[in-house]
């Protein structure tokens, strides 16, 4: 029988000593701590903390960030991918500033009803902001909760959060939830990892059934996990007059918001033949005349793996009119930068920058006596 004074005493201790010093663990400002756990989400610390400082340099407030542009904020977030997080933090910023004069509700109900709070969200923030007795349930805090229990439910299965939050809440310190949650997913993010885990400094190895049953790799349990689908694409790279074409994703849906080059779905060697022109001028209205194939980049997003062969291509006739796209603009390469661009886009920028020099020095060779 595992008693849960003696897993928050032990757990406590080995916090107060062995915890990171991170930004967000030095302030009481919940919006600080709310951005910061929205960043956390699928993210490690590391990737996570310059981004934070500098979003929160630039949105120190809820009516900071209300304020501001939606492209401002996709673009200090670039790079940091799931982008809804960003534009629920946007939308929410908004409707914490209208609605609850700035301050962010400190009743789990009301917090929840806001775009992208989930029950972690919810349960980080209002432990560590406001001290409510709220167990945090996160990928670190089952893998914890899997091994000290020998839980058999599957982490990734539907419905293993509600499995899961029942002991975390039978556990979790009622005097000091705010250390108890961040003592938790330290653990699982230092000791109690998901490959290799440190038993011999766990602060809670004698307690573990996993570790005393030498079962610690058999947790947590896992559902086999589906193939992930594969997209092969075309992506367009319209010259026209010195500048390039630009299209920005609808707000809504996957990479919302974002702006990338055109691209269309394509089989291996399509592009070689009339239908990337074709597919090209439907999307854009554009016709255009192919160059060469600049490079192929690969990218993995979470749900499909992704294949993209680049083209450099010319504008031959037509005005843009997007089928898909929502706005467009025609930009020279130094103002790329200006703009909130995709992770898989930037792979071939240093490409393209290289093939434009490699242009502008065979016409500057050619008109030369």
């Amino acid at each position: 029988m595992i008693r849960p004074d003696t897993v928050r005493r032990k757990l406590l201790q080995w916090y107060s000593t062995h915890q990171r010093r991170l930004p967000w663990r030095t302030t009481s400002d919940p919006y600080a701590i709310w951005v910061s756990e929205v960043m956390l989400q699928q993210t490690q610390v590391a990737t996570a903390i310059p981004y934070y400082l500098r979003f929160m340099d630039r949105f120190p407030t809820p009516a900071h960030l209300a304020a501001a542009d939606i492209q401002e904020v996709l673009k200090l977030w670039e790079g940091l991918g799931y982008y809804s997080r960003a534009r629920n933090l946007h939308r929410a910023a908004g409707m914490v500033t209208v609605a609850f004069n700035g301050q962010v509700p400190d009743d789990p109900e009301t917090f929840k009803s806001l775009p992208g709070v989930g029950d972690y969200i919810a349960a980080a923030v209002l432990s560590i902001a406001f001290g409510r007795v709220l167990a945090v349930v996160d990928g670190n805090v089952k893998r914890v909760l899997a091994r000290l229990l020998e839980i058999d439910t599957p982490v990734n299965r539907s419905g293993s959060h509600k499995v899961f939050k029942v002991p975390a809440m039978d556990l979790i310190c009622p005097k000091q939830p705010a250390d108890f949650n961040q003592a938790m997913m330290e653990l699982g993010a230092l000791i109690c990892r998901p490959k290799k885990p440190d038993c011999r400094s766990c602060p809670l190895a004698h307690l573990c059934r996993a570790n005393r049953h030498r079962q610690t790799e058999a947790y947590p349990k896992r559902d086999a996990s589906r193939k992930i689908p594969h997209r092969h694409v075309a992506i367009a790279v319209i010259r026209k007059k010195g500048k390039m074409l630009l299209v920005r994703r609808p707000m809504e849906g996957f990479l919302g918001g974002l702006w990338e080059f055109p691209s269309v779905p394509a089989s291996a060697g399509q592009t070689d033949n009339r239908g990337f022109k074709d597919l090209i001028a439907g999307e854009t209205g554009l016709e255009i005349a192919v160059d060469r194939r600049l490079t192929r980049i690969r990218h993995a997003y979470t749900h499909f793996t992704l294949t993209g062969d680049v083209y450099l291509c010319q504008h031959v006739s037509g005005s843009v009119h997007l089928k898909s796209a929502q706005a467009h603009q025609w930009l020279a390469l130094g103002s790329l930068t200006r703009l909130p661009l995709h992770k898989a886009n930037h792979k071939f920028l240093a490409a393209l920058t290289e093939a434009l020099a490699e242009a502008e020095d065979e016409v500057r060779g050619a008109a030369s006596p």
